[in-house]
């Protein structure tokens, strides 16, 4: 008898026309439903930390609060940026994460913030105060995310303290980190303000380099794309010449600079950027090609040319040499421009920024080809599959090329926020719910 019922039931959605698993409706309310119990179960308020301020950043599979060693700005940063964000994606709980995001700037402001010498600081210890062991050197790359969320912040709250921290992260960097002979900025900054550009080769290597692992003196993709998206933010709430000749900048630094035929990105670079030999950054093609439409949108330029095509080629060379035909997902790394991927390990931010991208060029492209909605729909079912923790919930950082989870299965550290998967998400479920049935491949009615 229940077979016969279920039989039915399923006739009787076929010829009512209901849609396939893939309609972008039904995609949509899946994974906004993932989106709000992630942030509602696991990070907030949870990840607010009262003992020692600001977000407790580590946590094991299991979700269970692990040490915390230090307080890391990027992290900070990025947990404040997902709280506003989510808090103008769900207007229904705009109260509640408005507050976390409140929290989340006071952290900046008044444990960050550099009281004694300007700008804030790279990374504290757990108590939030200054350790010889960590090192006082700042990089710009961390202050990016400050301007990033507190920019956000105020576009969202109206607050004014977080306007402040906006102002006075983008005025540092102005004062203290804009190269104005070559364009774009330095990255490694002394804490009294300057800039870090001459190293000894004779010293260990390990005090030749950076917060980020480059050598002094050079400049990176990764420090200037997180530039650019916090630069978009902040000409969305301050329309001053000067952010946006700054935004424009650095826009045409990467698009035309750190950006290269055939459509990969020169991770290293000179200070009058000639580009340095390096791998292939697979995740970071494809979400740079979103950060280049996005701030290109912020400049008022929707249907920019050279900026989608070369948004485009960046998509498409990572689906040719870095994207996993089997089993879906992209790879970590390639060897060149032209060469297979050499590590096929699959990083949670990547799969992640991967979806995001890959919907942002369907709804572009899509009348043209299939190729970025079917490989969207395959990255889903990979993430669905293999990223997330059937059993704790949440994302995997790592998983070998098939899904199988390497390590412990921790959910967050100093370098795992919720900032990449969040934002893809809020992008994905509101870009799907503005499409119809027929939009996304084998999405059509019966």
């Amino acid at each position: 008898m229940k077979r016969m019922l279920a039989t039915c039931a399923l006739l009787l959605c076929a010829s009512s026309g209901i849609a396939s698993a893939a309609e972008p409706g039904a995609l949509a309310t899946k994974i906004d439903r993932l989106l709000r119990e992630e942030l509602s179960q696991k990070w907030y308020p949870h990840a607010i930390d009262k003992e020692l301020g600001g977000f407790h950043q580590n946590y094991a599979r299991d979700w269970s609060p692990q040490r915390d060693d230090n307080r890391f700005i990027v992290y900070q940063s990025r947990m404040t940026w997902t709280a506003v964000a989510f808090a103008r994606y769900a207007p229904e709980h705009r109260d509640e994460y408005v507050k976390y995001a409140k929290y989340g700037v006071a952290f900046l402001d008044e444990v960050i913030r550099d009281k004694e010498q300007g700008g804030f600081h790279y990374i504290l210890d757990s108590h939030g105060k200054v350790d010889a062991r960590l090192g006082d050197q700042k990089h710009v790359y961390g202050t990016a995310f400050v301007l990033y969320a507190s920019s956000v912040a105020y576009d969202v709250t109206k607050d004014e303290r977080a306007l402040k921290v906006a102002r006075d992260a983008f005025d540092w960097l102005e004062k203290h980190a804009h190269d104005k002979q070559h364009g774009g900025y330095f990255e490694a900054i002394a804490r009294d303000g300057t800039p870090v550009i001459t190293r000894d080769d004779k010293l260990p290597v390990s005090q030749r380099t950076d917060r980020l692992g480059v050598y002094y003196g050079f400049k990176s993709m990764n420090s200037h794309i997180h530039l650019l998206e916090a630069l978009a933010e902040f000409y969305r709430i301050d329309k001053t010449p000067l952010a946006k000749e700054r935004l424009e900048e650095v826009h045409a630094i990467v698009r035309d600079k750190i950006a290269t035929d055939p459509g990969a990105l020169n991770l290293y670079l000179t200070r009058d950027w000639r580009p340095v030999p390096a791998h292939d950054s697979f995740g970071h093609d494809v979400e740079t090609a979103f950060l280049l439409v996005e701030a290109s949108e912020a400049l008022g330029r929707h249907e920019d040319e050279a900026t989608w095509r070369v948004a485009r080629q960046l998509i498409d060379h990572a689906l040719d040499f870095g994207w996993d035909d089997q089993y879906g997902g992209f790879y970590d790394k390639g060897d060149s421009f032209v060469a297979k991927a050499y590590d096929t390990v699959k990083v949670w931010w990547t799969q992640a920024e991967g979806l995001n991208a890959l919907l942002l060029m369907h709804r572009k492209y899509g009348k043209e080809t299939d190729r970025y909605g079917k490989a969207f729909l395959k990255q889903w079912e990979f993430i669905e599959k293999h990223q997330l923790d059937p059993e704790h919930g949440g994302w995997f950082a790592d998983v070998e090329r098939a899904g199988k989870l390497t390590g412990d299965g921790f959910k967050a550290s100093q370098w795992k926020a919720n900032y990449h998967t969040s934002r893809a998400l809020m992008n994905v479920a509101t870009w799907l719910r503005e499409m119809k049935p027929e939009d996304l491949p084998g999405a059509t009615r019966r």
